[in-house]
Order: structure tokens, then C-alpha cells, then sequence
């Protein structure tokens, strides 16, 4: 499957850019990713997951249920990282 790319040039009020530039910074992310991603989720905001069932298969339809394989048992893992978190050394 090939993708389309287009590039875009914009012109944003500073109070926007200074905003999505501070939210991608928190991610760590380029703030073309960000806006990027911020876009993706359009589908996603107009029409919200109104049961569980929906926002389960919203979750599997963009990758996000078994998205780490190597992770046998999630109950397992859990722990492990809670634990690690309650244990660990504070700066």
C-alpha cells in the first residue's frame, strides 16, 4: 500500500503554536508529529466510544490491544511496574 504524503504550510496565531509546541514538547515529539496526531484523532472525536464494547474495538482497530506481544501476562506486568515504582530511589 503506498501512502500519499502532502506537505502543508500554515500560518498560526503565536497563542497556538506556543500551545501545540509546549503539548509536543511534553510527548518528546516533533510538533509536526504532534499536530500530526493530534489531526489522526478527528474520526475519533466526532464520534466518541459510547459503550466499552466500543472503545474496546476502537482500541483494537488502531493497534493499541496486543500492541506489546511481549507482554504473556498484563495482571503480571502490572505488579512488576508497581512495584518497581513503589521501590524505587527518590531524587
Amino acid at each position: 500500500m503506498i501512502k500519499r504524503v502532502m506537505n502543508i504550510s500554515i500560518e498560526l496565531p503565536s497563542d497556538l503554536e506556543n500551545e501545540l509546541s509546549a503539548e509536543a514538547s511534553q510527548l518528546k515529539l516533533p510538533l509536526s508529529e504532534y499536530i500530526l496526531r493530534v489531526l489522526s484523532f478527528r474520526p475519533f472525536l466526532q464520534n466518541p466510544p459510547k459503550t466499552g464494547l466500543d472503545l474496546v474495538a476502537y482500541w483494537e482497530s488502531v493497534g493499541v490491544i496486543n500492541s506489546r506481544p511481549d507482554i504473556a501476562d498484563s495482571q503480571e506486568y502490572a505488579r512488576r511496574l508497581r512495584d518497581q515504582a513503589e521501590h524505587r530511589e527518590r531524587v
